[in-house]
């Protein structure tokens, strides 16, 4: 978020033009790419609280060496470590949910970790803002996001109880194979991270889009267009909020499904807004069904692989990072090729494409067999 807001701020003191700054992105995502692949072998060897700490420091080691940069090749690197980082805490988070909250009570967490994620867009931003304003965009690296990251950490590293992250006695190199073995020829859990490679290419379109095209569709400032991307993210946190009693009334799979048909439909629909409010309430709503599909359809990837949470959630990052990255390049050549009805259009598709997926292919196992079946995936007893 920062880069994003600051790129042009970036760009000029290490004189180059946007779209190279721009590429602090992509080093970004090829490095949580990277990382939350290995992340899943790491998951299986070491506990996953010491492995969300490890993350947790490299992202303020990243803000800290962004901060002192001299040139805009150092200023790659340290921010690459930030998308390293985020890939060890990201899963982490969901895998230490599952391990140590009882199932009906993970959908909830899962929606509350998600609601907090999107409320940086709505608190963090007037801050880094208003601090950029003060002293440059180095000072809010140095003044709020390394001391926010100080906190987190203190924060886990005292309220987080460590456990060995498999308890078992096979060797080690065994032990990494089975992991990804278990995952990647589980159809359900394939369905799953192709169902959310899907939804984070879809996402784009909100998220990093939605503003270009008010502001060049309806000729509207900067400042009504990031107003709008707050009010976006502000229903993202209500939908990751409510998700998980929702989720308890109907079902992970259910929910996963439903509200990506919706999301997809207002993702192609906003482009379609004869004028900028219809716009604005036709994004902000698809944006609340973002939230409601991010926290139901984390809550089903969370059980599909018990005996292996870490690396299971380790990989979907892998698959939500690409996803993202695969939708801006869809997503930018749309948006050459046919303008922003086209990209709408396809953006939205891809969306409604992931509910199929999820919808022929995935199976919620907390529901799909015996009662005792929940206990006996708990237990990592297979018949």
């Amino acid at each position: 978020m920062l880069a994003s807001l600051l790129l042009v701020d970036i760009g000029n003191t290490f004189n180059t033009s946007v779209g190279v700054a721009g590429q602090l992105n992509t080093v970004y995502s090829v490095a949580a790419l990277a990382m939350a692949l290995l992340t899943g072998v790491l998951s299986t060897k070491f506990r996953h609280r010491s492995l969300l700490l490890v993350g947790l420091v490299l992202m303020m080691v990243s803000s800290l060496g962004c901060y002192l940069a001299p040139d805009f090749l150092t200023m790659m690197v340290f921010f690459s470590l930030s998308g390293a980082g985020y890939a060890m805490v990201n899963p982490m988070m969901f895998a230490l949910v599952g391990r140590h909250l009882p199932v009906e009570k993970r959908p909830n967490a899962i929606g509350r970790i998600v609601a907090g994620g999107a409320l940086v867009y709505v608190l963090g931003a007037p801050v880094i803002a208003i601090m950029a304003g003060i002293g440059g965009w180095r000072l809010p690296l140095f003044g709020f996001v390394a001391p926010v990251l100080l906190v987190g950490f203190i924060l886990s590293f005292v309220g987080l109880p460590s456990v060995r992250a498999v308890e078992e006695s096979a060797p080690a190199a065994e032990t990494y194979y089975r992991s990804f073995k278990e995952v990647l020829t589980n159809r359900s859990a394939v369905a799953c991270l192709v169902g959310d490679l899907l939804r984070s290419a879809s996402f784009v379109a909100v998220v990093f889009f939605a503003a270009s095209f008010v502001r060049q569709q309806f000729y509207v400032s900067t400042d009504r267009a990031s107003l709008m991307i707050i009010g976006a993210a502000l229903s993202y946190v209500i939908g990751g909020l409510v998700s998980g009693r929702l989720v308890n009334m109907f079902g992970r799979k259910p929910m996963v499904i439903s509200t990506a048909l919706l999301a997809g439909a207002f993702t192609s629909a906003y482009v379609f807004a004869p004028d900028f409010y219809t716009s604005v309430a036709l994004t902000m709503t698809a944006s609340w069904f973002f939230g409601l599909i991010a926290s139901a359809a984390n809550s089903l990837t969370l059980e599909q692989i018990p005996n292996f949470r870490g690396t299971m959630m380790s990989i979907d990052t892998a698959a939500l990072n690409l996803g993202s990255a695969l939708g801006t390049v869809v997503g930018g050549l749309a948006l050459v090729l046919s303008g922003y009805e086209g990209q709408g259009t396809l953006l939205g598709a891809t969306c409604i494409l992931g509910a199929l997926v999820w919808a022929l292919f995935a199976v919620d196992p907390t529901r799909a067999h015996r009662p005792g079946a929940v206990l006996t995936a708990e237990l990592g007893i297979h018949s």
